[in-house]
């Protein structure tokens, strides 16, 4: 397959393109306007990671080529659907915490501190009991079955990052100047339980979105070209709008970057006084969930960043470092999925604790073998 066949072990696994072999990895988002292709992860703290691979393949007629093949897992047709190791989940809130931070975000809308914030937990097994490292390949190869997403990943740099997404939502796309954003904002379970607060919020978080690119693409060239779009993924359905842009000769990566990250859909606007309602409120850092995710070829002057959202990911040995009022141990070296909700005026503690709940439940329970699309 063009040597796809070859991309076993450090790699990156996209959509359209397939890249293995890694040169060197990089903490500077200067690397990616070098004519070079990188795996990129931005954790929603900030933290770069860049993976300059040797060998790239694009596959757009064939999507996700390899990624089933390589496997990623056994060729028998009743093999274990379970690919996290056995355990309970932790979360770095519980409901009664979450719904505390609910009504402290209302209070802060109350004040006029803020209009929206992303309002995340982090939920984690702990891998000490066994797990291999292949955990994340196999639950990769379920997810494309199970819960296909478009901007869906696999991406191991042993050391530095091991992620499995399923993410639906867009976070930048480059094609030579154009710059094209499409934040999802508003989830239910069916169209007609979506929400009044989820257009709005929508609507909020989409000008957001509008205002970020124009800090760097040419005055006039950034419009709205579709708003509350409903786009249907498995067990849920979302509200997404589309944001594009020129961007002004010059520009560069790191300027890219300091004009539009974090992802405006996962923090809430304003950003920054958003920011610092969740750096108040959360007990965990979110690490790649609600961060960038995907790939930037320097050469052809391409791009595609996921939001870290319906992600999967290991920690690599590394400690992560929490708030002492956490309600549960976040172990390093398990495995974490992170889910979270918009707060605003309008929201129901309750009801936003449930949000968190639908998100994660079918991507748990494909990850525990509960939920393939065998038995679906």
């Amino acid at each position: 397959m063009d040597g796809i066949e070859q991309a076993h072990g450090e790699r990156a696994l996209f959509r359209a393109v397939s890249a293995w072999g890694v040169e060197s990895v990089h903490d500077d988002l200067a690397v990616l306007d070098e004519p070079a292709f990188h795996a990129l992860v931005v954790t929603f703290e900030g933290r770069v990671t860049a993976a300059r691979l040797r060998h790239v393949v694009h596959h757009e007629d064939r999507a996700w080529a390899g990624a089933l093949e390589a496997r990623l897992g056994s060729d028998e047709p009743d093999h274990q659907a379970s690919t996290v190791a056995q355990g309970a989940w932790s979360t770095s809130l519980d409901r009664g915490a979450y719904e505390r931070g609910v009504a402290a975000i209302r209070d802060d809308i109350a004040r006029g501190r803020v209009y929206q914030v992303n309002l995340c937990r982090v939920l984690e097994r702990d891998g000490a009991d066994g797990a291999e490292r292949d955990d994340l390949d196999r639950l990769f190869a379920d997810l494309l079955v199970d819960n296909p997403a478009p901007y869906a990943c696999r991406i191991d740099v042993e050391g530095h990052v091991d992620i499995a997404s399923a993410s639906p939502e867009l976070f930048l796309a480059r094609e030579g100047s154009a710059l094209t954003s499409a934040p999802i904002k508003g989830t239910a379970s069916t169209l007609e339980r979506m929400l009044a607060k989820d257009a709005t919020e929508n609507i909020m978080i989409t000008d957001l979105v509008r205002n970020d690119l124009q800090r760097v693409c040419r005055p006039g060239t950034v419009s709205v070209d579709g708003l509350l779009e409903a786009q249907h993924h498995p067990g849920l359905v979302h509200l997404v709008s589309t944001v594009r842009g020129q961007m002004r000769d010059g520009v560069r990566w790191p300027e890219v970057f300091d004009a539009t990250f974090p992802p405006g859909s996962v923090s809430g606007a304003p950003k920054s006084s958003a920011l610092v309602v969740i750096a108040e409120l959360e007990t965990a850092p979110r690490g790649p969930y609600c961060g960038a995710i995907g790939w930037v070829d320097g050469t052809t002057g391409q791009a595609e960043l996921a939001v870290g959202i319906r992600t999967f990911w290991r920690e690599n040995g590394r400690e992560i470092h929490r708030n002492e009022s956490a309600s549960g141990p976040i172990v390093s070296g398990g495995v974490s999925f992170g889910a979270g909700a918009g707060i605003t005026w309008d929201s129901d503690p309750g009801t936003e604790w449930h949000e968190t709940e639908l998100k994660a439940r079918r991507l748990l329970g494909i990850a525990d073998g509960r939920h393939t699309g065998r038995n679906a």
